[in-house]
């Protein structure tokens, strides 16, 4: 098995969550008044980081129900990956930030796990231990880089879990109208089927949402995109779409399906689903997330984000 397919398609549905920023604490208050390019970038932290929330899975239904992770080029059959995912961001030791677990129950990762480690410091990086089903053994690594992709998706890791705020410069370009669906995954009738039969269908409950435009421009050197422009909701700060930029082309675009927990916070959502189609390749990758597997603030046991649990894992 390839390490680097592994560790993309695990992060795709860590998708974040398990890197943070600086100056971005889990109490990050709410903001008042409007807040300038730099806050609205640290919200939109906030809130991808499940900072809200002491802990949140995407866990199997009761009734079979699973995250999907599938991904395809133009005309051809999408590769399927299923995962449940753990995330913790719950620890007072001084040093540990959050840990995140996903653990693969089909296709070609099935029985593959995975446990990253984010630390305070933000100096130091993030720890990755990999339980490889046909080895029987843990690997252990060091982050990745920023821009590798790997696995047939369209997220780079600096997508999914990399990226921080103060990477890029930040400035707000105004208020508008979110007045579009967002993107999915389409499929033909004989295609959806088994694990594809309940992929999400294009979200449209976010059209008319006031949205801040920001653009993000790279502070790395001749980087794969110059900028990008999400459009973040004015009160809850979730990003709905995330457009990239190179030469002023449109060569990617990330759109993404929130849903509120029902909490005080604005700022506590839960994905439904994630979409992304490279416009220079025309590859597209879609992670959806039925309504009923996400749980927050359980009462799950510390030991769960351990290498233990990966070698108890069975293909």
């Amino acid at each position: 098995m390839n390490i680097k397919i592994f560790l993309l398609a695990g992060s795709l549905l860590l998708a974040s969550q398990s890197a943070h920023a600086e100056n971005v604490p889990r109490n990050l208050p709410y903001p008042k008044g409007t807040p300038n390019a730099e806050e609205v970038a640290k919200q939109v932290y906030y809130v991808n980081h499940f900072y809200a929330v002491k802990n949140f899975s995407i866990e199997k239904g009761q009734n079979g129900s699973i995250t999907v992770i599938a991904s395809r080029g133009m005309g051809e059959e999408p590769m399927i990956n299923t995962v449940e995912r753990y995330l913790n961001n719950e620890y007072s030791d001084g040093e540990t930030k959050a840990k995140d677990l996903a653990i693969f129950r089909s296709g070609k990762l099935n029985g593959t796990g995975m446990l990253i480690v984010d630390f305070v410091d933000d100096a130091k990086s993030q720890a990755y231990s990999i339980w490889l089903p046909a080895l029987r053994k843990i690997r252990r690594f060091a982050q990745p880089a920023f821009d590798d992709a790997w696995g047939g998706t369209d997220f780079t890791f600096e997508d999914v879990t990399l990226r921080k705020p103060h990477h890029e410069t930040h400035e707000l370009l105004g208020k508008e109208s979110f007045n579009d669906c967002l993107m999915a995954m389409e499929l033909t009738p004989a295609q959806a089927k088994g694990n594809l039969a309940n992929l999400h269908k294009p979200a449209c409950n976010h059209k008319g949402r006031e949205v801040y435009k920001l653009k993000s421009t790279t502070q790395f050197k001749n980087w794969w995109y110059d900028y990008r422009i999400s459009y973040v909701d004015t009160q809850s700060f979730a990003d709905y779409r995330t457009e990239f930029f190179k030469e002023n082309k449109k060569i990617k675009v990330i759109d993404r399906d929130w849903a509120p927990m029902g909490l005080s916070d604005l700022r506590a959502l839960k994905w439904r689903y994630w979409y992304g189609r490279n416009f220079v390749t025309n590859h597209e990758t879609m992670a959806s997330i039925p309504d009923d597997v996400a749980q927050w603030n359980t009462a799950k046991e510390e030991g769960l984000w351990s290498e233990q649990t990966l070698s108890k894992i069975n293909r």
